[in-house]
């Protein structure tokens, strides 16, 4: 009898809620949305990063990842959306499965060619996307590098840029925030990568933290 009520329990027992976010939507890039004031990464797919350029060999070269964002705003922008959490990514987005109107918008994006099935991460959308590219719509055939190896290529050549530019010894990095927040990234830290040095702009390489604290710059947070 014991066992017959336990099993009546774990039948019986509400089903842990499934986190949803909903509002107007407002387009940050390709993959990348604001949902009120939630900021959301959509699952499954990958759009041309903003200032990403396509084409090459036979193909002219075209601002592909400001075309995507136009034509997502144009599409969605001031729209009512209702996103499922599925996971929250390394920048602290939430990711989410976004629907407008009922149609399911990461597969609209990938059936239209605005984006790609992000398949490192999931196969809901390699179907949508090998139809687009059959039917060459969208990016399909502009001769487009893969969001994910542009941005690492991207990452890359960054990297190489600031070591070269760093003087000897002196690798940390003065930056000043919009808000005028003086900010130094030490080597290995989240954001020093894609740190840029500004010296039209008042920043400036230190040789050592203390160096920099001295001069009115505080650590970055991360």
């Amino acid at each position: 009898m014991l066992r017959i009520c336990s099993l009546l329990v774990l039948i019986l027992a509400p089903l842990p809620a499934v986190a949803e976010v909903a509002g107007t939507l407002r387009v940050i890039d390709g993959d990348t949305i604001d949902v009120g004031d939630t900021r959301v990464r959509l699952y499954g797919i990958d759009a041309p990063e903003i200032d990403q350029r396509c084409g090459g060999a036979d193909a002219p070269m075209w601002d592909c990842g400001a075309w995507v964002t136009r034509e997502v705003t144009d599409r969605y922008e001031g729209r009512d959306a209702t996103c499922t959490v599925l996971d929250t990514d390394r920048y602290g987005r939430v990711v989410a499965r976004c629907l407008i109107d009922g149609e399911d918008m990461g597969r609209a994006l990938v059936a239209e060619g605005l984006a790609f099935a992000y398949r490192r991460y999931a196969m809901d959308y390699d179907l949508d996307e090998k139809a687009a590219a059959v039917n060459g719509l969208g990016l399909h055939g502009s001769g487009i590098t893969a969001p994910a190896a542009f941005r690492a290529t991207g990452r890359h050549a960054r990297a190489a840029r600031n070591a070269a530019a760093a003087p000897e010894g002196c690798a940390i990095k003065g930056n000043i925030a919009s808000d005028g927040e003086r900010i130094f990234h030490a080597p290995g830290q989240r954001w020093y990568d894609r740190t840029r040095i500004s010296v039209q702009r008042g920043e400036r390489w230190f040789c050592s933290e203390s160096e920099a604290r001295q001069a009115g710059w505080r650590r970055a947070r991360q």
